[in-house]
């Protein structure tokens, strides 16, 4: 990042600390050989690890099983020229284990749209980056709030 530019990077815990309040999230996959992104609902679990929960027949659930993808969560302010942004990547995997589903059926994700057969995915955090912009705050002297 450009000293100059306003942006500051931001360490894993903080982004860790980000994406436990943002309650919407973007899974960024290959579908069909292109680049497909998808928002879904999410939570974090003990270890860290983004969760989802969705359909088990999803076309989401058989893309993503098995595959390094990323994760992207945001907050913006338009109107204060401010936000961050944080990106999880990892691999995805649907979890099997039953008593792993038991447990996430209690404390994980609740699916926005309700599906007779529900399967969690967790992405393992391998690599966690973020940003923040404080909007006005470069050191140009440039503020754009006014």
């Amino acid at each position: 990042m450009n000293p100059n530019d306003g942006f500051r990077e931001l360490d894993r815990q903080e982004c860790l600390r980000l994406l436990q309040r943002a309650p919407i999230g973007r899974v960024v996959h290959t579908r069909h050989a292109l680049p497909a992104v998808l928002p879904v609902n999410f939570c974090l679990d003990t270890d860290s690890a983004v969760l989802m929960r969705t359909a088990a027949d999803s076309e989401l659930a058989a893309a993503i099983d098995g595959v390094v993808i990323a994760f992207e969560a945001d907050a913006v302010d338009a109107a204060a020229h401010s936000g961050w942004s944080v990106v999880v990547t990892g691999r995805a995997t649907v979890v099997t284990d039953p008593v792993e589903n038991g447990r996430l059926a209690r404390s994980g994700p609740r699916s926005w749209v309700a599906s007779p057969e529900e399967v969690f995915i967790r992405i393992e955090p391998e690599l966690v980056t973020g940003r923040q912009l404080v909007g006005g705050h470069t050191m140009y002297g440039v503020d754009l709030s006014s």
